[in-house]
């Protein structure tokens, strides 16, 4: 679920919604649907809640903009408030949710694109709004059923869609973290953009990472997770 910071504390409308699909991806990783009633620019996020008197919590829209369905992608937690009842909504049943909102936006211009786990959201919704062009992309887990969407992805990016993972191995897939793969780098690109999304944790890492090998920090954008 990402951090964003705007509009984090004003008011926000929220609409009831009527769930169209849930498919379990992945183990304990569910992606639920509802009808698209607002455009959006893919990296946008969406506030929702399944009791109208409980806060609404935060997630980035998982789908393109030209779908008739807006998505979102989580992993359930155990201790969570919100994500063992949202993995277990069914086709009919209603949510409250906001309109798309965020500033985590890129464009057709060259650029990176670095997720861990569930951070994939936003450059899966990116890549299906055609944006995937002059792009590379930098996923990393621990598992190898964490690779989600890897199929469409590889098929369609080919070798500028890297996976990591720092858990288990595999052939054409990088031993190690997302970090390991970029020290391993010898000359990253200073001049494009680099987009970050995860954990707290991961994204100070990398930032931290391509401000020592050169990349300006305002090149560097990031949708933290928590």
């Amino acid at each position: 679920m990402p951090k964003a910071e705007e509009n984090r504390n004003k008011p926000i409308e929220l609409t009831e919604v009527t769930i169209t699909q849930n498919l379990e991806i992945s183990p304990e990783v569910h992606l639920i649907s509802w009808k698209r009633m607002h455009d959006f620019y893919p990296g946008q996020v969406v506030k929702i809640t399944l009791d109208i008197d409980v806060p609404p919590r935060i997630y980035s829209v998982c789908s393109g903009n030209r779908e008739p369905e807006i998505s979102i992608l989580f992993n359930i937690k155990e201790d969570g408030v919100l994500t063992p009842r949202l993995s277990a909504v069914i086709p009919g049943m209603k949510i409250w949710a906001t309109k798309p909102f965020g500033s985590f936006k890129d464009d057709k211009s060259p650029a990176w694109w670095i997720a861990t786990g569930t951070g994939i959201a936003p450059f899966y919704s990116m890549f299906l709004s055609g944006i995937s062009e002059n792009k590379t992309l930098i996923h990393g887990v621990r598992q190898l059923n964490q690779f989600y969407f890897e199929d469409e992805l590889e098929w369609a990016m080919g070798e500028r869609y890297v996976r990591c993972c720092s858990q288990e191995k595999s052939c054409d897939v990088f031993p190690g973290r997302v970090t390991e793969y970029l020290n391993q780098i010898n000359n990253l690109p200073t001049n494009i953009n680099y987009y970050l999304c995860g954990k707290a944790l991961m994204v100070v890492e990398v930032r931290d990472l391509l401000i020592s090998r050169g990349v300006p920090y305002q090149n560097i954008l990031a949708e933290i997770y928590f």
